[in-house]
């Protein structure tokens, strides 16, 4: 009976991708603003009117940030961290992510500790953004033994914060990466759960790698719980969209056929994506593009405009009938699955 609902499952997932292919075509160009400003792993936080970005390459031995009252004109970066305290960095400092979580700011980062020599995630709090932010967690709040990058904070329906964060390739035998998550303590210092798999970097149709890279949470205005994931395609770096099957983090998370952001004839390849709102209340995708920097094409923050059209997200310029059809037919489909799998 497994093997029936296995192969049921294929046959509705092929014949949804090819019916998105039909309908879609290859890949659109999305409409972006290039911001000039060379990081990678881009995050925005917007507070009080002020936008701050977050990322990698920003400072050196430390976390770094830029700011923006209007999203086009930036600040030179201002350092936010130096090591302190029970960090023992010594290099890879990574993707470091700013969040506004019960009266103060918290940096979710990452970097490779001097005594276990593996990269891990470590929790920074400040009374700023903009610092000085001081580390919470007794080093990695993940597991020490294991390389970890990429934690990002998500808060659910009953308040309970958790750690989504990336257990790297590089560490596991058959070097494909998971995505995991843990409970944290409310003071976010440390995990008061074991770290669940989510879903391997394998797990969805169009990707060609083995990583889980930037996982980021959102709700849509239907109450679907979606991640932002980056692995590659053909193409290059791009953003997938998973889903929870009961809405929340601990549920069977499920890929979508195809992504959200990828290269295309007019635009480069990008990834590690995130979701904001801009000043006029459009909801905007944050990536660093291209993934291979050179002179000639540096890798900078891009922006994106989204849609969220309830099921899911797609960008603005595939905002289409067609395209809402799609969606609409594919989530259809996946409830009688998953009914259907109940039965049998």
């Amino acid at each position: 009976m497994k093997q029936t609902r296995s192969r049921w499952g294929k046959t509705v997932a092929l014949v949804l991708a090819s019916a998105l292919a039909a309908l879609c075509g290859p890949a659109l160009a999305a409409a972006f603003t290039d911001t000039g400003v060379r990081v990678r792993d881009p995050f925005v936080l917007r507070h009080e009117g002020v936008y701050y970005m977050y990322g990698t390459g920003l400072a050196w031995n430390g976390y770094g940030c830029v700011y923006s009252s209007d999203l086009k004109n930036w600040s030179d970066p201002v350092k936010v961290y130096e090591p302190e305290g029970a960090c023992d960095g010594e290099a890879d400092w990574w993707a470091p992510e700013c969040h506004y979580y019960n009266g103060s700011f918290y940096l979710f980062a990452t970097y490779r500790s001097a005594a276990s020599g593996k990269r891990g995630v470590a929790v920074f709090r400040s009374a700023s953004p903009l610092g000085p932010f001081a580390i919470v967690t007794d080093g990695h709040v993940t597991p020490k033994d294991h390389d970890a990058i990429d934690g990002t904070l998500y808060v659910d329906e009953d308040g309970q914060p958790w750690m989504v964060y990336v257990g790297e390739w590089t560490s596991n035998a058959d070097g494909v990466g998971d995505m995991m998550a843990a409970k944290l303590s409310d003071d976010l210092s440390r995990f008061v759960s074991d770290p669940i798999l989510l879903f391997r970097g394998t797990d969805a149709r169009w990707a060609k790698g083995r990583i889980t890279d930037g996982p980021f949470l959102y709700k849509t205005k239907t109450g679907r719980l979606l991640m932002l994931w980056s692995n590659g395609n053909k193409d290059g770096y791009c953003v997938g969209v998973a889903w929870s099957s009961n809405g929340r983090v601990d549920g069977r998370w499920r890929q979508q056929p195809r992504e959200l952001y990828r290269a295309a004839k007019d635009h480069a390849d990008g990834g590690h994506g995130m979701l904001f709102t801009g000043p006029d209340g459009a909801l905007t995708l944050s990536v660093h593009s291209p993934n291979e920097s050179s002179e000639a094409h540096p890798t900078t923050a891009i922006f994106i405009p989204v849609a969220d059209i309830g099921d899911t997200l797609v960008t603005k310029d595939r905002d289409t009938p067609p395209v809402r059809l799609f969606y609409r037919l594919y989530y259809t489909f996946a409830r009688l699955a998953a009914v259907f799998e109940k039965i049998c």
